[in-house]
């Protein structure tokens, strides 16, 4: 098989199951929590590191901002035998009382996107797999993380987020909003793959708080521990997949 023309992998190039932040500079955050960790590949927005973590490998994948790129990153890691993707990223609050930096697991997405359309009906749900939400949400529990669990809505339109649609989310219960768990779930689901979403508030919409520009200096000190502790709770979940 030839390289993936995207990640630049093949397979046997990684692991059984892939961490998959938007922000490439992540993917070195999430491998400094680990016990070793090489750098596979890196081209455009995708940056590759196969890890350990307490005895367990897996592989660490940027997949850049939105659906598309993240449907590109899900369809070649699954072509290279990649069986679970674990989205950890950060998410815009749609509940008034979600504060900046609280976590939030999704139990669904809205597909308020445009790539999972060419993939299938808009009826069809973008779901995460069973055992990975159970093991985030329990792994959560475990460690007394104060976390929001709950349906997401994943948005193409960074710049477009109008109120009405924010207040259209709010009155649907969505507990936040995103770029890319919907197109992972969708993928995932057809490939016959898991996945599942983790995600630290980094503003809330509803609130009129927005992120800033980088996640050094967007995030308050509560945000910043609790990225590191849903990259903690995503790490111990992977090795009890």
């Amino acid at each position: 098989m030839a390289k993936q023309p995207h990640l630049l992998v093949e397979e046997g190039d990684l692991t059984d199951i892939a961490l998959v932040p938007g922000d490439p500079g992540r993917v070195d955050r999430i491998a400094n929590h680990c016990d070793d960790h090489t750098v596979v590949a890196s081209n455009r927005e995708y940056k590759l590191v196969n890890a350990t973590y307490e005895g367990r490998e897996l592989t660490i994948c940027s997949t850049g901002i939105g659906s598309p790129s993240a449907a590109i990153a899900a369809e070649e890691l699954e072509a290279v035998g990649v069986e679970t993707v674990l989205r950890v990223g950060t998410t815009g609050a749609l509940q008034s009382g979600i504060e900046i930096g609280d976590m939030i697991v999704a139990t669904g997405a809205a597909k308020d996107e445009g790539t999972t359309k060419r993939y299938e009906d808009a009826t069809v749900p973008a779901v995460p797999d069973y055992d990975v939400l159970t093991a985030l949400v329990e792994v959560s529990e475990d460690r007394d993380a104060p976390v929001h669990v709950g349906p997401i809505a994943t948005d193409d339109a960074f710049y477009a987020e109008t109120e009405e649609y924010v207040s259209e989310w709010e009155d649907a219960g969505l507990l936040a909003v995103e770029m890319e768990a919907a197109a992972l779930f969708t993928i995932a689901r057809r490939k016959g793959m898991r996945a599942g979403a983790i995600c630290t508030v980094d503003g809330n919409l509803v609130e009129g708080t927005q992120k800033g520009e980088t996640e050094d200096d967007e995030l308050p000190a509560k945000a910043k521990n609790n990225v590191e502790r849903a990259i903690e709770i995503s790490l111990e979940a992977t090795r009890r997949l």
